[in-house]
């Protein structure tokens, strides 16, 4: 869910040096990383863009990730591309930190399971008490770290590419340490990947672009296949599931957000009594050979139940559905350095309207959101919003007040647990709700040296 998150959206050279964005699993709040660090905001309204936290201990963050509404936050820079970070950013405190043998492309989490993800293998760890469980190793080569984790903890299923020149799909039991199925997605290498909240269905699409997939999970059956387009090859930059699986948005290098809706139709009834669009759909798939790829990708749109024209083209950006105050959005957090919100017509879809469009930095942006934020001089954090609830800190993190973690113990070539020592005491991590609390960080890896299979 991320630009990343190949989930899509890496631009070092970004306007206000914005180099990732994400979305936590259930599109509450949105993590960028910049070049002087990362910041979590929440998504929780549609006029307010609240800051829940800001950071600038580490800079050049190209992959920031938070799990759920935890205060669980893991980072990982361009300065040390091979080390893992993992915050309580509310207590401003380092849980632990892995390093491996080669730069990470991804991580992905939910409340059992953290996946990182290399070019050339994956490593699975128990989030609980961070203890690598699972290396998997020569996995085929996958430059941009595509791989996607079920936020559903209870199946949580992980999918990668299974192959690097044809896009085959392995799906992965990270609870059981197993894998579940191989799905021949697509003929063309793999481009982007998504489970839906439940772990039942995964959504992908090939480097082509033109059409997406749905497949059952375990089971591996096709369920759906939409057209973006016949002629015009797309780089797909993240695809998003609706929480309740209705629906389905694909972001791209275009200026086109599509919107697909997941609902069986009746052959035998279509044929009956066709519609003029699906007549003339089938008229112009037949003649989109002799169309120009403008007109021929125009004429596809009818395949998508919504889309959304945005205001940027060009930029990488990554795409979220979402239920904001009761109604269906569609939230695109782009390159250029800024959220866009629109409405979505769950009834009769078409183009979707902007609603909002928020900066995401800029100092001068940043005194404007306090004062928009808290009119009549109260104090930002006596504000009655989300961020109030997560806000402060109740330390500022210090690389120097952080004692006992290995700078360099880490998964050597995925042959060992790593080594690390941890805090004093443990972190606990139950805010909200959110997160199974860390209670055995002391007792867990240590003890482990062990070789693995």
């Amino acid at each position: 869910r991320g630009m990343d998150t190949g989930e899509g959206a890496e631009g070092p050279s970004g306007p206000a040096g914005l180099i990732c964005a994400s979305f936590n699993q259930d599109t509450t709040s949105l993590a960028v990383g910049t070049k002087t660090g990362y910041r979590l905001f929440s998504v929780t309204a549609v006029d307010r863009l609240d800051r829940i936290h800001e950071s600038t201990e580490t800079p050049d963050v190209y992959i920031v990730e938070r799990l759920f509404s935890s205060s669980l936050v893991v980072v990982v820079s361009l300065a040390m591309p091979r080390r893992m970070n993992v915050y309580h950013f509310k207590k401003g405190t380092e849980i632990c930190n892995y390093s491996y043998s080669n730069n990470i492309l991804a991580v992905r989490l939910n409340r059992q399971r953290l996946i990182v993800c290399l070019e050339e293998s994956i490593y699975i760890h128990n989030i609980k008490d961070m203890k690598l469980l699972k290396t998997l190793l020569n996995t085929p080569s996958n430059p941009t770290g595509l791989c996607a984790l079920s936020i559903n903890h209870a199946n949580s299923y992980l999918a990668y590419p299974g192959s690097s020149t044809i896009g085959e799909i392995i799906v992965y039991d990270a609870n059981n340490l197993s894998t579940v199925t191989m799905i021949p997605a697509h003929d063309s290498p793999l481009a982007a990947v998504t489970f839906n909240a439940s772990g039942t269905k995964l959504a992908s699409a090939s480097e082509r672009g033109t059409v997406i997939r749905v497949f059952t999970i375990p089971e591996g059956l096709k369920l759906f296949e939409f057209r973006r387009g016949m002629k015009r090859y797309v780089n797909i930059s993240s695809l998003s599931f609706s929480s309740d699986a209705q629906f389905l948005c694909a972001s791209s290098n275009t200026e086109t957000v599509h919107i697909f809706k997941l609902e069986q139709h009746s052959p035998s009834r279509e044929e009956e009594s066709p519609t003029w669009s699906a007549y003339v759909g089938k008229m112009f798939s037949a003649a989109s050979n002799y169309l120009p790829a403008q007109v021929s990708d125009m004429m596809n749109q009818d395949r998508a139940f919504a889309t959304v024209r945005l205001n940027v083209f060009g930029q990488k950006n990554v795409c979220a559905l979402a239920t904001i105050q009761k109604l269906p959005r569609l939230l695109v957090a782009s390159a250029d350095g800024h959220l866009y919100i629109y409405n979505v017509d769950p009834q009769d879809g078409g183009e979707c309207m902007l609603v909002k469009k928020h900066r995401l930095f800029s100092s001068e942006q940043d005194q404007g959101e306090s004062e928009e934020e808290c009119e009549g001089g109260v104090p930002p954090q006596a504000c009655q919003s989300y961020a109030a609830t997560v806000a402060i800190p109740t330390a500022v993190p210090s690389s120097t007040g952080l004692t006992g973690y290995s700078e360099d113990g880490g998964a050597k070539k995925g042959e060992l647990i790593p080594e690390h020592e941890f805090a004093a005491s443990p972190v606990c991590l139950d805010d909200e709700n959110e997160f199974p609390p860390i209670n055995s960080c002391r007792d867990g890896p240590r003890s482990g040296k062990g070789r693995r299979t």
